[in-house]
């Protein structure tokens, strides 16, 4: 009998494994065989590990929004140009989507990403119908519309252009510096209150972000991006997400300061939640990062879910249950009222739908995607 393999932490990459999804057929192990890895890259201590380089595909969408009816969230339709994200953030909710696809919510989450090339054209058709009701719509909820690959894949540059164009409301959440390259959309719209924008921050901690969240930007470049669409005019607010005991917990208040001083003008916080696969990655990103506190903070993530890795339930799953729970509560509105920030959910109901116009002109949809994604629904 092998010993199992001890975790090692990928340089740049969240997860420290390619975990299986919960719907592949067949299970695998891996195990160390002796042999090394053959090319593989040396990391910082020298050592050898496999690349993971990000591959970004082109897929041709069915459909581009999402709704939903979740009482715990401010917005009921959402738009999302990409699947999967290579910021790479450990607690992300939406890995466990890659199951769907046949991938791994670990590693293979984060370097394989496709890019629903004819997002704008599908937006434009469904701005266009003429039983479309407008509503705010929710860019880049699930994975960030500014991940790396949007510099060059410009997607949510021109769903943003769509909606400039239909003066339609968007809110906008990331944890990108790369949305300062959309100011001169997103300003003309918030002047007429047709946009707002929520960061998330994290930490102050470089050295945890960099475990964290390593591909996103750094927790000071992320202050500096409130700072510079605040003095453009358009409204930010900051999601202090999630909440982790003992890791980013400890930093609540001196969080709240920072983006206060930044511009921020509202808050809301999120403590972690771990569904489906993000749970065992989790606890592995924990034990190849912090040996020395793990089981603890699995032991206060459970006080917070009922004895569970995590409960679904609507009206806790954001905030959790208990005696922990009701203390960052307790923490977090003290530091807000002290600070001036107002609440959860402003910017949605700041937004302005009454200026909306329908396209004049729908360009015919492209040809039809070959491949494997060809035909297939687009649920995320």
């Amino acid at each position: 009998m092998l010993p199992p393999q001890s975790l090692k932490a990928l340089k740049g990459r969240g997860a420290v494994s390619n975990l299986q999804g919960r719907y592949e057929v067949h299970a695998r192990d891996g195990f160390d065989d002796g042999w090394g890895v053959a090319g593989a890259d040396a990391d910082a201590e020298g050592e050898g590990v496999a690349p993971w380089k990000t591959q970004v595909s082109d897929e041709q969408a069915r459909t581009i929004l999402t709704r939903n009816a979740s009482p715990d969230l401010p917005f009921n339709v959402s738009l999302n140009p990409y699947r999967g994200c290579e910021h790479g953030c450990i607690y992300c909710f939406a890995r466990p989507t890659h199951s769907y696809l046949g991938l791994s919510p670990g590693l293979d989450f984060e370097s394989r990403i496709y890019a629903k090339v004819n997002a704008p054209e599908l937006l434009r058709r469904e701005l266009a119908r003429p039983s479309y009701v407008p509503e705010p719509i929710a860019l880049g909820v699930n994975t960030d519309a500014y991940q790396p690959c949007e510099r060059e894949r410009q997607l949510t540059r021109r769903v943003l252009e769509v909606l400039h164009e239909c003066e339609h409301p968007v809110a906008l959440i990331t944890k990108s510096s790369l949305i300062e390259r959309d100011i001169d959309l997103l300003a003309p719209m918030a002047a007429k209150r047709l946009a707002a924008v929520a960061v998330t921050v994290t930490t102050l901690d470089p050295a945890i972000a960099r475990t964290l969240e390593p591909r996103a930007a750094a927790p000071a470049r992320r202050l500096r991006t409130i700072r510079t669409l605040t003095d453009a005019g358009i409204p930010v607010g900051v999601s202090i997400a999630p909440i982790i005991p003992f890791v980013t917990e400890p930093e609540i208040e001196q969080l709240l300061e920072a983006v206060r001083d930044s511009g921020a003008i509202h808050a809301h916080y999120v403590v972690l939640r771990l569904p489906w696969e993000v749970s065992p990655l989790f606890q592995q990103w924990l034990e190849a990062h912090f040996p020395e506190r793990a089981q603890r903070v699995m032991n206060r993530v459970r006080e917070m879910r009922g004895g569970k890795d995590y409960d679904s339930a609507f009206g806790t799953r954001m905030q959790g249950e208990g005696v922990w729970a009701d203390l960052i509560r307790q923490r977090f509105e003290k530091a807000v009222h002290r600070l001036g920030l107002h609440g959860r959910g402003g910017r949605f109901k700041q937004l302005d739908c009454t200026q909306f116009r329908r396209p004049l002109v729908v360009p015919p949809l492209g040809a039809k995607a070959k491949g494997s994604n060809a035909g297939q629904l687009d649920l995320f």
